[in-house]
């Protein structure tokens, strides 16, 4: 007896988002494999086929004529076989049309597991494709729960975590909360590594894929929400060359634009300092030092060791190292509340900065001063 299941094909498809000929070439698969296993059938003896247009869904397997029926699962008399095939005679085979009910319990349970899975799979591979192209790019979701320090993220047809390690330290979410974070990876497999020194720190799990890691302490999240607040990084007059940053403390972001009549230190920071502000609103009041880039690694560093002011400095370029003297009572501004300033400065240009006195400075004469 043919099976109506257009109305379901259709309904699973519209809720899964899913072509409606993936779920049909699941339900073909998830009966194939069901026969196969409750009949003990080769693949060749098994067809399963769906007609669309009369909405019909037949299954046939062969079986061996045989004028001694001992297993009616694989075999049938002569006369029975001629209900199906005129031509039937002993040692031949016919197709016999299978009524689904004779399947059994376990056997429909099999195929509902296959249907399940592989339709499972479709969605996943899906899922991974929609996000994938969210990588790099900020989206809103709402806490759905908490995994030990972990926060479960609701991104809609998706949840997302937020590892503890990609938290500003000091920000607390309650079950409900909107949160902003940057998409830092998207992977089919439903296991990633979180690395620390070059060693794997721990792993996380998800049940199934696609994994979805957010993260609000990474220098991109800052990049990616001085672009939404400053249309003119976004329409490419000014370009955000380096951002580094110790997450909830203090951001140093170096910014540059090729157009001589622009200040880009002052369209990114706003008038009275508002676009910045809100920025740092967004990151819990997180300090954010915009600086003019150069090609300058002098310069460049000098620039970004404000809020201090260096007097000299002096270059050893194949140690990409560079001493910097600054008045004595500056010298803890340069470093900064412990050192903050000095390593903020250093992971915006890349070039190691030994901070010295002024005194101290002049003691040291290895190459000629600037």
């Amino acid at each position: 007896m043919p099976i109506k299941l257009k109305n379901v094909i259709e309904t699973v498809a519209k809720e899964k988002n899913i072509p409606e000929q993936v779920i049909e070439r699941a339900l073909k698969d998830g009966i194939f494999v069901a026969v196969k296993k409750e009949y003990k059938l080769r693949n060749d003896q098994i067809k399963v086929n769906y007609d669309k247009e009369k909405d019909e869904l037949k299954v046939l397997v062969k079986k061996k004529v045989t004028p001694f029926v001992e297993n009616e699962k694989k075999e049938i008399s002569l006369e029975e076989a001629k209900k199906y095939d005129p031509n039937a005679d002993y040692g031949k085979f016919v197709e016999v049309p299978l009524d689904l009910e004779d399947i059994g319990r376990i056997a429909l349970s099999v195929a509902k597991e296959v249907i399940a899975e592989k339709v499972s799979k479709v969605e996943r591979d899906i899922l991974y494709k929609e996000f994938k192209e969210y990588e790099g790019k900020i989206l809103t979701g709402t806490v759905r729960r908490f995994e030990g320090e972990d926060i479960i993220v609701d991104l809609g047809r998706v949840e997302a975590i937020l590892p503890k390690e990609e938290q500003i330290p000091k920000e607390k979410y309650k079950i409900g909360d909107r949160i902003r974070a940057l998409v830092l990876k998207v992977l089919k497999e439903n296991k990633y590594p979180l690395l620390e020194k070059g060693k794997v720190k721990r792993v996380i799990k998800v049940s199934e894929g696609p994994l979805i890691i957010l993260s609000r302490t990474h220098p991109n999240f800052l990049k990616k929400l001085i672009e939404i607040e400053v249309p003119e990084v976004q329409e490419g007059e000014i370009e955000i060359k380096a951002v580094a940053r110790e997450p909830g403390e203090r951001s140093k972001v170096a910014v540059y634009t090729k157009d001589k009549n622009i200040d880009p230190v002052g369209v990114v920071v706003g008038l009275k300092g508002s676009r910045i502000q809100n920025v740092s609103n967004e990151l819990s009041d997180e300090k954010i030092d915009v600086i003019e880039w150069s090609e300058d690694p002098a310069r460049f560093v000098i620039r970004a060791l404000s809020p201090a002011r260096p007097t000299k400095y002096r270059l050893l370029p194949k140690e990409k190292r560079i001493e910097v003297a600054v008045p004595k009572e500056e010298l803890s501004l340069a470093i900064g509340k412990n050192g903050i300033n000095a390593k903020l400065a250093h992971k915006l240009t890349g070039w190691h900065i030994d901070i010295l006195s002024e005194e101290d400075f002049e003691k040291i004469q290895r190459l000629p001063t600037k």
